[in-house]
């Protein structure tokens, strides 16, 4: 590493924990636990799983936790994107050393589709539809919602036509990943019984 790379490279992570410092202290200021828009903050990422513990087919557990798992980590992605380049800001958080909104991207949205997403594949629903509704309700209902009340706050050219295209993008993503795992699961148990199968057919093995 060269001197000129270690300077600048220096420079950005002062800069970096100088923001990072700046913004607890704006939190401790604005956004902390004597505002009511923290406490909504806490009662959006607690209620969703609330519903989740009681609404879910625990049957299905590991597939649809997989899958509300794609979600949450893609909506955390893309949030962090939106956050760290200055396109939008949540200007009051749970927890102030992450740039998007903990309730938003870790709760209320990937419960939404986990549950959206059990509904439609057992009763053979079209789950595409299906989660473009949702999607259409998170970006045009419930974000001016957030806006009108401050919670959250576009800065640049990004609005909520954006942040729809950044849903469908999510909803297909974390739909693809998680047939193909159930594929793999599922052609890995084809081929193990087939071996077993083989197996049994040839007898005992003898000693």
């Amino acid at each position: 590493m060269s001197d000129a790379q270690r300077e600048a490279l220096h420079k950005l992570i002062k800069e970096q924990q100088q923001g990072s410092h700046q913004w607890l202290k704006y939190w401790l200021e604005y956004s902390a636990f004597d505002t009511w828009q923290f406490w909504f903050h806490v009662v959006m990422f607690l209620s969703p799983l609330i519903i989740l513990y009681f609404a879910m087919d625990w049957k299905r557990a590991l597939q649809l936790g997989f899958y509300g798992f794609n979600v949450h980590v893609w909506f955390g992605y893309f949030d962090d994107f939106g956050s760290t380049q200055g396109l939008w800001t949540y200007p009051y958080k749970m927890i102030p050393f992450v740039a998007h909104s903990l309730g938003m991207d870790a709760s209320l949205a990937p419960v939404s589709f986990i549950l959206v997403y059990q509904w439609t594949t057992k009763h053979n629903k079209n789950y595409y539809l299906y989660t473009l509704i949702l999607s259409l309700g998170l970006s045009f209902v419930l974000k001016p919602i957030f806006v009108m009340h401050n919670l959250f706050k576009f800065n640049s050219w990004a609005n909520y036509f954006h942040l729809f295209l950044t849903y469908g993008v999510i909803l297909v993503l974390s739909k693809v990943i998680t047939d193909i795992f159930l594929w793999l699961q599922k052609n890995a148990k084809e081929n193990g019984s087939k071996v077993g199968t083989r197996i049994k057919k040839k007898g005992p093995v003898l000693k």
